[in-house]
């Protein structure tokens, strides 16, 4: 496969599915209040990751298309998902269990911080992927 379109690809992907795993428990629990909450309870709230995964689509995106210089983008993008991995993480280690336990009743909310960790993985690896592309590393 071709690193130079397929890893910033997986890269994008990730950041997208990383956004969607954000939004689950706006579907899961009823008050968008606890939610916040809940988003707010960590030392670091997601929603900075958030805009980091925004960002780092764009830079990808203009990576893979020319549009920026590609080694510039692989890097940043390795960058960015580094810190979209440590930020979730951090949120993730520090949102105290009463908190999550009593949102609602669904099993699905009590792994959720750790599906958020899970979901940021792929976003450093499609850049580490673009940037073996690009034969930086």
């Amino acid at each position: 496969m071709n690193g130079l379109r397929t890893g910033p690809t997986v890269g994008i992907v990730g950041c997208v599915a990383y956004l969607l795993v954000l939004v689950v428990p706006y579907l899961i629990v009823e008050t968008t209040s606890a939610v916040g909450a809940y988003y707010g309870a960590g030392a670091l709230s997601p929603a900075i990751a958030a805009v980091f995964a925004l960002l780092t689509i764009i830079v990808l995106a203009a990576g893979r298309e020319g549009r920026t210089d590609p080694s510039l983008a692989a890097g940043a993008g390795l960058v960015l998902g580094v810190f979209i991995i440590g930020i979730s993480l951090l949120w993730a280690t520090t949102v105290p269990n009463s908190l999550v336990l009593g949102l609602t009743e669904s099993t699905l909310i009590e792994q959720h911080r750790w599906a958020v960790v899970t979901a940021a993985v792929p976003i450093p690896l499609g850049a580490v992927w673009f940037a073996v592309g690009l034969d930086l590393l």
